[in-house]
Order: C-alpha cells, then structure tokens, then sequence
C-alpha cells in the first residue's frame, strides 16, 4: 500500500508538474493578449475609487464610468505626447551619445596607460560599457511602448470591467446558489489589492515629479523620459528606483560630467529615500506578506514571462498567486512558502497576529 501510495503522489507530482510547464508555455505565447489585459485591470483598479466617488456625488454609474475613461484617454494623451517626443529623441541622440562614450572610455584608457595600469578594449568592452546600457534602455522604453499599442482594446476592457464590476457578486452569489453569501476574505484581498495599486500610484507619480523636476534643474537631457521611467519602475519593489536612476545617471555623467552625475545619483537616493522608505510604507499600514526572496524572484518570473509589464505588476499577480493558494488546503503549503513569515506567528491572509 505504501508503494503505491508514494507511486500516485509521485505520478500526481508529475501531472502537476506538465500542467505548469504547459501553462506557463501558454501564457508566454499569448503574451500580447495577457499584457493588454492586465494592462487594463491594473487601469480599471486605479479607477474604480473614482467611480465609487462620483456615485457617491449621486452620479448615475454609466456617467461616472465614462467620466472616468475619458480622463484615463486624456492622461495617456498627454503622456503620450510628453513621453514620445522625449522617447524618439532620445533614441536619434543615441549615436553621439555613444560616440561621447568612446571618446570618455578611451580617455580613461590612456589616463589608466599614464598609471601603469594596461587595460585591453575587450575588457573595456565587456566590463566598462555605458552604451549598452543605454541602449538596453531604449529597447526597454519601446518594450513598454509596445505594451500600449493596443490602447483601443485596453480602453475598451477597462470601460466594460468598471461597468461589469458592481454585478460580480450578485453572479458569484448566483452561482453558488445562496443570495446571502458574503466573502469576507476575497473583498478584503481585493480591497488590499487596490490600496495597494493607488497608493504605489501615488508614491510613484510624487517620485517621478521630483526627479523630473530635479533633472531639469541641473540641466539633464530628457528629463521628462526619466521622471516617466522613474514613475513606471516605482512599481517595481526593491530595484525598480535603482535601475531608473542607472540611464540618468550615465546621461549626466556623458553630458555634464562627474559632479552634476553625482547631483543626480544623490537626488535619486534622496526622493526614494523620503518617499520609498518613510513615506510609503506608513500609507500601506500592514505589510505585503511576502518574503523579500519571493519579492525578488516573482520581478524574475513575471519580467521573463510577460516583459516589462509583468515586472511592473509583480506584486499584485503574486499576492493573487498566494491569496488562491492560501484558500485551497491542497495548495496552502505553497501560500506558506510564498509568506513572509511562519504559518504558526500567521493570522488569515498572512497578517501577523
């Protein structure tokens, strides 16, 4: 009996095994579908608080619905104006800046020569090589460009989940055949998840602001390109201030030299500083319930799998992960591991008693 017990766990851990290879296989190949709808959830759950707000004006929900899209259309215009000027001018500077580059790295190599010290190209090449980090830059910005091409669709999406989201629990209840059911749970993850996603939203926007406004100070090219990136990589926990400053920093240091990049770095330290590690996390109260390992690996998994957008949205489609594993006993050990602490020191959902 208890070959064949371990006989089914093991031929069970293999089904599910094939299962996920073939899921996560599915899902890169609907990669442009996925971005654009997850795209538009992330749009619909930065704008439901806004709807709720004008219902509570007393406007009707349609009218609230379309207000609010039509204010969505009017930002991604302006940002789409700002950003895209910035971005294709940036992309035609991108030669001489490379050239710049050369030049500096070969003056350093002769300074290094003056020294004593030999350096050979293919290590300047391979270990000091500014360009390709702009140019994984550029490549960066049109991978998030690309991720709005479908702007239509999203719209669209958005429109019909904010005017779809008030009936959802009437269908839930529907299928489950009590019209009394409450979800205490699912309606505090979701009210987690969109706090979340405003309040980043907020911290975010207030970052990019300030380092817009502090490259246009010190006379930084494209400010309104960084403060954007800036903005967008906010997003991402951890690393995201981190990786945005890199291209800024090595624009200063090409264009203005060394005092006014060190200017800059020590903007960026000082805005995520203020906003990212004091500010923010007294706005989110209760922590995420992920460990900084899970954290670190899901920007991996879901960069890999869905491009910058899944990097940007790593947090919330991980939360999402371990609040369905968390409600299912078959699953709860992965909800444990995904925890940020011990299932034992664990209220429900991973708030710490």
């Amino acid at each position: 009996m208890t070959v064949e017990s371990d006989s089914y766990r093991g031929t069970r851990f293999l089904v599910i095994a094939a299962a996920l290879v073939i899921i996560v296989g599915g899902i890169n190949q609907a990669q442009s579908v996925l971005v654009s709808i997850l795209v538009a959830v992330f749009l619909a759950v930065i704008g439901t608080p806004l709807v709720h707000w004008l219902e509570r004006k007393r406007l009707p929900s349609v009218i609230a619905v379309f207000l609010v899209v039509a204010g969505m259309i009017a930002v991604l215009l302006m940002i789409g104006a700002l950003v895209g000027t910035s971005v294709i001018g940036f992309s035609n500077a991108l030669p001489s800046y490379e050239e710049r580059i050369q030049e500096q790295v070969s003056a350093l190599k002769a300074l290094l020569s003056r020294k004593g010290m030999v350096i050979t190209d293919k290590v300047l090449s391979e270990f000091i090589n500014p360009g390709a980090v702009m140019r994984l830059t550029a490549r960066m910005l049109a991978g998030l460009g690309s991720a709005f091409s479908n702007i239509v669709l999203i719209l669209l999406t958005v429109t019909f989940i904010l005017l779809e989201a008030p009936s959802f629990p009437l269908k839930l209840r529907a299928v489950l055949g009590d019209p009394k059911q409450v979800f205490p749970q699912f309606t505090k993850f979701v009210d987690d998840i969109k706090r979340y996603m405003v309040i980043k939203t907020l911290i975010s926007l207030a970052t990019g602001v300030l380092i817009w406004i502090w490259l246009t100070i010190l006379g930084v090219d494209f400010p309104v390109l960084w403060g954007f990136l800036t903005f967008l990589l906010h997003y991402i926990p951890n690393v995201g201030s981190v990786i945005a400053a890199v291209p800024a920093v090595l624009l200063a240091l090409i264009q203005l030299g060394p005092s006014r990049a060190a200017l800059v770095a020590a903007g960026y330290v000082v805005v995520e500083f203020i906003l990212g590690n004091m500010i923010e996390p007294r706005l989110m109260g209760q922590k995420l319930a992920l460990s900084t390992l899970v954290v670190f690996l899901s920007l991996v998994f879901w960069g890999s799998l869905l491009g910058p957008v899944g990097m940007v949205l790593c947090i919330p489609l991980t939360m999402t992960l371990k609040f369905a594993c968390e409600n299912n006993k078959s699953t709860q050990w992965i909800s444990v591991l995904l925890s940020s602490e011990p299932a034992t020191e664990q209220g429900p959902r991973g708030v710490k008693k």
